[in-house]
């Protein structure tokens, strides 16, 4: 509906809340919205449907996600899940992830879980470890990615889709972006709590194995005419 609409976009621009801690911003910015939380963000993400893809998941396979929030994901790939050995959504706000459990009540082997991205590692290593628009949104993000390649089995993939911006001077053969969206989308993002940067990319190419990666500019919904840049990175642990 057009009121919620509304109410998700007022919410960006009075921009996320001052807390003690990274997980009451969340809860405070996130919880006014998540009823309606998914249905703004996908004319928002792109890249999601295109990462599951990438990732080739196979039946028996354990799979995590870091930064789950209401699980939409998961949705990706509902078909296969039943036949998956086990799906873990890990997120630190319980606004979103209460709207996770619902969604995956159906199914008796996705388990939700109140975690910290930093931090939390399964039982069994998994076969793929995937962040879906969290990494610009987890203030010590290249523990985060240093905690999922340690959940991650020798061979297993770690995907990432996000937005970014590129480095002044990017290396040969990636992608190039002028000053103006290098300073202004980071700054427009960053009073939502989200930190585009273009050292979340550099940093995945030097510590994993890259198979994948594709580089691309998004719409913004109300924003006519303006592109964000985002990335999809997947790679594979040695």
């Amino acid at each position: 509906m057009f009121s919620n609409e509304v109410r998700t976009l007022w919410s960006l621009l009075r921009g996320q809340p001052a807390a003690p801690s990274h997980a009451a911003r969340l809860q405070r910015f996130y919880a006014p919205q998540a009823g309606y939380y998914d249905r703004f963000r996908e004319r928002l993400l792109s890249g999601r449907s295109e990462l599951i893809a990438g990732l080739n998941l196979q039946d028996g396979e354990r799979v995590l996600e870091l930064g789950a929030g209401t699980g939409r994901n998961a949705e990706y790939y509902a078909a296969l899940i039943p036949r998956l050995a086990s799906v873990e959504l890990v997120d630190l706000c319980p606004a979103l992830l209460e709207r996770a459990r619902q969604r995956a009540a159906r199914w008796p082997n996705v388990r939700v879980i109140e975690e910290d991205a930093t931090e939390y590692q399964p039982a069994v290593r998994a076969d793929c470890v995937y962040f879906s628009y969290s990494l610009t949104m987890i203030p010590d993000w290249s523990r985060a990615i240093d905690n999922a390649l340690t959940a991650l089995r020798p061979g297993g993939r770690l995907g990432v889709v996000d937005f970014y911006v590129a480095d002044a001077r990017p290396k040969t053969g990636l992608a190039r972006h002028s000053r103006w969206t290098r300073t202004f989308w980071p700054w427009w993002f960053k009073h939502d709590g989200v930190h585009l940067s273009p050292r979340h990319l550099s940093y995945l190419r030097t510590h994993i194995k890259q198979s994948h990666l594709l580089e691309g500019m998004a719409r913004i919904p109300y924003l006519p005419g303006l592109r964000v840049p985002y990335y999809l990175f997947i790679g594979t642990r040695a």
